[in-house]
C-alpha cells in the first residue's frame, strides 16, 4: 500500500536560489579613467583620439609662445621709442629762449671727467647759453668742493674764449661752497657773488694715498712687484717711497699750484688783496672772501638776475643725464659685463 505523497512546503525553499547565490560582479575600474578626457585603451579609436589631443596641446603651447614673443617685441619697441623721445626732448629750455633772460649754468658736485660737472657737460651748456640771442648774461651757479684741475682748466679757458667772442658778461654765484677747482672756474667770471656763510678758496693742489709697508712688515707679507723702469711703481701703496720720488712728485704739485695761482691773479687782478695765506690752501667764509678780494659782494641768483643783469627771467642751460642716457649707460655696462664673462668662460689654452 502506497503512502500518499506529502505536499511540498509553501515557505521559502531550503535550496538556495541559483540567481540569488551568484555574487554581484565587482565594478571594474579603468586605470585610464582618471585622465581627463583621455580615451580608454580598450575603446575603439583611442589611438586617434590621443594623438588629436597631443596635437591640440602642442598647437596651444605654440600660440602661447608666439603671443609672448610678440609681447616682448612690443615692449622693446615701446622702450626704444621712450628713449628716443627723452633724448629729443633733452636740454630744451623750459621757457621761451627768444626773450631777454639771464642764462644759468650750474656747476654742482665734484668736477671730474664723467661727472655732471665735467668739462664736456659744462662747456656744452656754456656754448648754448652764450650763443642764444636772448641771453643777456651768463651766470655760473656754483656749489662744489672742487675736483680735477684739468677739467677746471678746460672750463676756465672756454669761458674766457666765449666772453671774448660773444661780448657777454659772466657772473659767478656761490651757494654753499666754491673751493679748489671750483674757484679755479669762478675766477673766469667778471664778478663773484657769495653768501656771507659760503666757503671760498682752498687755492692749492694735493695728491693723496696710503702706504702699507710698515703693516706688511709686521704681518710678514712680502710685496712682489716687477716693473720695467726705475720709477714705474713709485706710487704703489705697498712699496716704499724714496726721497728722489718724493721730490719729483712735489715739483709736479708745485708746478700745478703755480698754474692755479696765475689763473687766480689773472682773473681777480687788482681786486685781490694777497697775503701770505692767500695761496696756502686755506678757505674762508663768504664775508672774509670779500675782504680778501677773492669775491666781490653778497648776492644770490635772483639778486644778480634782477639787479645786475636787469633780466629777471631765468633760463637754465645746464646739461644733465636724462633717464634715457642713464638707461643706455646701464644697458651698455650690462652688455660689457656679459661680454667679459663670456670671454672668461672660454677655456684657456695650456
Amino acid at each position: 500500500m502506497t503512502e500518499p505523497l506529502s505536499p511540498e512546503p509553501s515557505g521559502p525553499s531550503s535550496e538556495p536560489d541559483r540567481a540569488s547565490t551568484q555574487a554581484p560582479s565587482p565594478v571594474q575600474r579603468d586605470p585610464h579613467a582618471s585622465l581627463s578626457g583621455a580615451a580608454r585603451p580598450d575603446s575603439p579609436g583611442w589611438e586617434r583620439a590621443t594623438l588629436e589631443k597631443l596635437v591640440f596641446a602642442t598647437l596651444h603651447e605654440q600660440r602661447l609662445a608666439r603671443r609672448w614673443r610678440n609681447f616682448v617685441r612690443l615692449a622693446w619697441l615701446a622702450f626704444l621709442l621712450l628713449i628716443a623721445w627723452l633724448v629729443m626732448n633733452q636740454g630744451i629750455p623750459s621757457k621761451d629762449a627768444s626773450t631777454p633772460h639771464t642764462a644759468v649754468v650750474e656747476i654742482k658736485g665734484e668736477i671730474a671727467s664723467g661727472a655732471d660737472a665735467s668739462a664736456e657737460m659744462i662747456v656744452s651748456a656754456l656754448r648754448g647759453a652764450f650763443e642764444d640771442a636772448g641771453s643777456q648774461a651768463v651766470v655760473l651757479l656754483i656749489n662744489s668742493p672742487g675736483g680735477s684741475p684739468v677739467q677746471a682748466g678746460i672750463i676756465n679757458d672756454e669761458i674766457n674764449r666765449l666772453k671774448a667772442k660773444h661780448k657777454k658778461p659772466v657772473y659767478a654765484v656761490v651757494e654753499e661752497s666754491c673751493a679748489s677747482a671750483a674757484y679755479y672756474i669762478a675766477v673766469a667770471a667778471d664778478r663773484i657773488f657769495v653768501d656771507k656763510a659760503s666757503i671760498v678758496g682752498s687755492i692749492g693742489v694735493l695728491m693723496d694715498g696710503f702706504g702699507f709697508t710698515g703693516l706688511m712688515d709686521k704681518l710678514g707679507v712680502e710685496r712682489r712687484l716687477m716693473t720695467a723702469g726705475e720709477n714705474k711703481g713709485f706710487l704703489d701703496p705697498f712699496s716704499p717711497q724714496n726721497e728722489k720720488q718724493r721730490a719729483f712728485t712735489q715739483t709736479m704739485l708745485d708746478q700745478i699750484h703755480r698754474q692755479f695761482i696765475d689763473v687766480v691773479k689773472a682773473g681777480r687782478g687788482t681786486r685781490l688783496k694777497e697775503t701770505t695765506e692767500t695761496f696756502s690752501g686755506l678757505f674762508w667764509s663768504g664775508q672774509q672772501a670779500i675782504e680778501l678780494g677773492l669775491a666781490d659782494q653778497l648776492g644770490n641768483l635772483d639778486f644778480v638776475a634782477r639787479e645786475v643783469v636787469k633780466a629777471e627771467e631765468i633760463i637754465d642751460y645746464t646739461r644733465r643725464d636724462n633717464v634715457a642716457e642713464r638707461l643706455i649707460k646701464r644697458f651698455g655696462a650690462a652688455i660689457g659685463e656679459g661680454a667679459v664673462r663670456a670671454i672668461k668662460s672660454i677655456p684657456a689654452l695650456r
